[in-house]
């Protein structure tokens, strides 16, 4: 009897989830481990667990013993890109980068294999969404054309392993990985199956063949990329390009990175002549003007491990209305309801008859508690019509307590402000201080956030 059961248990259907891979033998609405709904999907019978030993063609080697120059960096010559992989190109590696249609990907890694080819490697370019005479006009129009860069336009993955085989390049990209399909699989191309089988067989090319692999994938509409979890979890580093339609800049983040850190952000500016690495962005993000203004303030945000400075504008307008509005843009719509309603409660500020906006400069997007304090201090400007000092910056996590909280990295935070001619800076109160001050630079401390409205503005 318990021969029979272990047959049939062995031989029933088994289900996987499409977004993550985790299987079941039983069919359920929601996967038990990402949670998705609907993604579960029967894949066929549970095959025997492999327990027969094979024949050992390679053995085993002491770790001190393996050669780890195969694995160092190749400088890519864009030092943006460079900082996000952690110093370049490592041979064998597989890297995924996502982003929206038209942020500037299919740019970006054109630009790349150019500079590779030009340092006499050969450089092999598949597109799927273009034709070949598309890839070369934007070639031409950013100055990537090179005589070791080949390019193909092709979505059969059988053919583009041809190709791969053929040229033996050193460096190959894809654009896209849901365009290729192969034809020993079922299914339409773009699909859990086709990509799942096209990520399997690019990444066995590339590790046998010590060939660096770019793949680019689509990402949906909630910001995620398209197709199976499975496909990050195999490859070796997962980049996310993004930025705001109707702005020039462009951020590109390490999601996951096995040779690298993944707190670096590289930032780059979209121009006609392409895309060029910004290696001081912070002047993007601040208005210059001879008069400090009121409801503004400055402020300092890491971006990973990269300070950068950044201004928050408010405007206050009286209203009618029974509900006055709260609008928002590049700021964290709830977080700064919350700062509004700790203003009124802790700081008494009237603010319920006033219809309020709060924005960035430049279309950056700030998420980070710490810039709770120049918004706090924005709206409080608006609010009295009193500019803040010249040359002043304000950065701290702002409670419902109406305390400034220590934040992070404060000693870094003023010397990049330092660095870009700011001389005087509200921080929170830590056990620590501030650290070392730049010569010249003056640092205030505040506890709470009355303390820092009357620092400001007394």
């Amino acid at each position: 009897m318990a021969t029979k059961s272990s047959t049939r248990a062995r031989n029933a259907p088994a289900y996987r989830c499409a977004e993550c891979g985790w299987t079941t033998v039983k069919w359920v609405g929601r996967c038990g481990e990402c949670q998705s709904w609907g993604t579960v999907e029967e894949i066929g019978q549970v095959a025997a667990r492999t327990t027969a030993a094979a024949t050992v063609s390679r053995p085993a080697q002491l770790i001190a013993d393996v050669d780890s120059s195969a694995a160092l960096y190749k400088p890519t010559r864009i030092g943006e890109l460079d900082r996000v992989l952690g110093g370049g190109l490592v041979p064998g590696a597989v890297i995924l980068l996502a982003g929206e249609p038209g942020v500037g990907k299919s740019t970006l890694l054109l630009d790349v294999a150019a500079r590779t080819s030009r340092t006499n490697r050969r450089v092999l370019y598949i597109t799927g969404e273009e034709s070949a005479a598309q890839v070369k006009m934007r070639a031409e129009r950013i100055d990537a054309l090179s005589d070791t860069l080949y390019l193909t336009a092709e979505t059969d993955l059988g053919i583009a392993l041809g190709q791969i085989e053929q040229i033996d390049p050193e460096l190959l990209v894809i654009d896209s990985v849901q365009t290729l399909s192969s034809a020993d699989v079922d299914g339409a191309a773009g699909g859990v199956t086709q990509v799942r089988e096209v990520a399997a067989s690019l990444i066995n090319a590339a590790k046998k063949r010590d060939m660096t692999t770019i793949l680019v994938g689509h990402v949906t509409k909630d910001g995620s990329i398209a197709g199976p979890r499975l496909l990050e979890h195999l490859v070796d580093v997962v980049c996310q390009f993004d930025g705001e339609r109707h702005s020039r800049l462009r951020l590109l983040r390490a999601v996951k990175n096995r040779y690298g850190p993944t707190d670096e952000v590289g930032c780059f500016d979209l121009t006609e002549a392409g895309i060029e690495g910004l290696a001081d962005p912070s002047g993007l993000f601040v208005t210059r003007t001879k008069e400090p203004v009121s409801g503004t303030c400055v402020t300092v945000t890491l971006e990973g491990r990269r300070p950068l400075v950044a201004e928050v504008q408010s405007l206050l307008a009286k209203t009618n209305n029974a509900q006055p509005r709260r609008a928002t843009s590049g700021l964290d719509s709830a977080r700064t309801a919350m700062i509004l309603a700790v203003l009124q409660s802790r700081a008494g500020m009237d603010l319920s008859n006033l219809d309020s906006y709060v924005a960035t400069v430049g279309g950056v997007r700030l998420g980070e508690p710490a810039t709770d304090l120049a918004t706090a201090l924005a709206i409080s400007g608006a609010k009295l019509d009193r500019p803040l000092p010249a040359q002043f910056i304000a950065f701290g996590e702002v409670g419902l307590a109406g305390e400034v909280r220590p934040v992070p990295d404060i000693g870094r935070r003023i010397t990049e402000a330092e660095r870009l001619g700011f001389r005087y800076a509200l921080v929170p109160a830590s056990p620590n201080g501030p650290g070392a001050v730049p010569s010249g630079f003056k640092v205030r401390e505040v506890g709470t956030l009355q303390e820092a409205l009357e620092a400001a503005f007394g």
